[in-house]
């Protein structure tokens, strides 16, 4: 006997269809421990919940417990490539084995749809980059209390995309291979905008910091022959040496710079960052970025569950390195 269509099946309608008391089928459903229940019975009580469908409510299970051991990861409108990948599959194997369940939403500026903390009652949201005000007071009004990272930027939140590291070791390799004059390799995607600023400024700190002028920003997308025109851009300005903003903007410059007849990297030498699958394969091979995007999850999925838990966080803060990985596109 199934409920009716569209009806959530109890524990009472288990109950009743075995004849049974609704406090044994709980204990049973419930995994209540120190209770004399033969395993006969239990194994009756699973087959037939089995049998009708019954599913766990998640909320019921949560006030119970006083906690609903699930973590929300909010990850903003960024194309999702294999970095972002792994290291929600990273965290999310973290938390599995600590008994957590992770979901993600993507944030979408101008959807509609109700944010999953509305929807979910998670014991602790996770977004890649600090939440607004109205955002931690929407979560708060919720009841949600443990948010990574608050409004603004929190000292104990890692900097996830390696922002700081990534641009300034991009440009401390090409000064090492006597480059001081410097271009930017841009993206025209809005959904990165922010991204872009945030690894254009530090690669212009870097570049401040070892005495060369600011780089040459130029987009590389957006248009059949922007990265073309980019790279006359930059060679009449006297460029040796291009940070690009990701491995994609990196592979353009350098397509166009061959298609135009120029020599890399000794016409123009190329950096990307993310260190992707094919960097390694492209021809000239593209050096760039590679930061630990597992290791990266791993912190992510340890700041959770010192919210949730109060576990102290792994010796050795952020596991998540940064470090170059130098190929022919600058002369390595």
């Amino acid at each position: 006997m199934r409920a009716g269509a569209g009806k959530r099946v109890t524990a009472a309608d288990v109950a009743r269809s075995l004849g049974l008391s609704r406090a044994t089928v709980g204990f049973v459903l419930n995994g209540t421990a120190g209770q004399r229940i033969s395993e006969a019975t239990r194994d009756r009580v699973l087959a037939e919940a089995a049998r009708l469908g019954y599913r766990p409510h998640t909320a019921a299970q949560a006030l119970r417990r006083g906690s609903s051991r699930l973590v929300l990861l909010i990850i903003p409108d960024w194309p999702v490539d294999f970095s972002v990948g792994k290291c929600v599959e990273e965290a999310s194997h973290t938390l599995e084995e600590a008994g957590y369940s992770l979901v993600t939403q993507t944030h979408h500026p101008v959807g509609t749809a109700r944010p999953l903390w509305e929807l979910l009652d998670p014991e602790v949201v996770v977004g890649f980059a600090p939440f607004t005000p109205d955002e931690v007071a929407a979560m708060r009004g919720c009841g949600i209390t443990k948010i990574i990272p608050g409004a603004g930027p929190s000292p104990s939140t890692p900097d996830p995309l390696g922002l700081d590291d990534g641009p300034r070791l991009q440009v401390e390799h090409l000064h090492a291979r006597g480059h001081r004059r410097l271009g930017f390799a841009a993206t025209t995607d809005a959904r990165v905008s922010g991204l872009v600023e945030s690894r254009l400024r530090a690669a212009r700190e870097a570049a401040a910091s070892l005495g060369s002028a600011p780089p040459v920003v130029r987009p590389v997308d957006g248009a059949p022959d922007a990265a073309a025109r980019a790279v006359r851009d930059w060679l009449h300005a006297k460029v040796t040496g291009v940070v690009a903003y990701n491995d994609d903007s990196a592979a353009r410059v350098i397509g166009a710079a061959l298609r135009g007849g120029h020599d890399v990297p000794a016409d123009l030498a190329v950096i990307g960052h993310d260190d992707s699958p094919y960097t390694a394969l492209f021809v000239p091979s593209i050096s760039s970025i590679r930061i630990d995007y597992a290791g990266l999850g791993r912190h992510l999925a340890a700041l959770a569950l010192q919210a949730a838990t109060g576990r102290p966080l792994p010796d050795g803060g952020v596991d998540a390195a940064t470090a170059v990985v130098a190929r022919e596109s600058t002369g390595s």
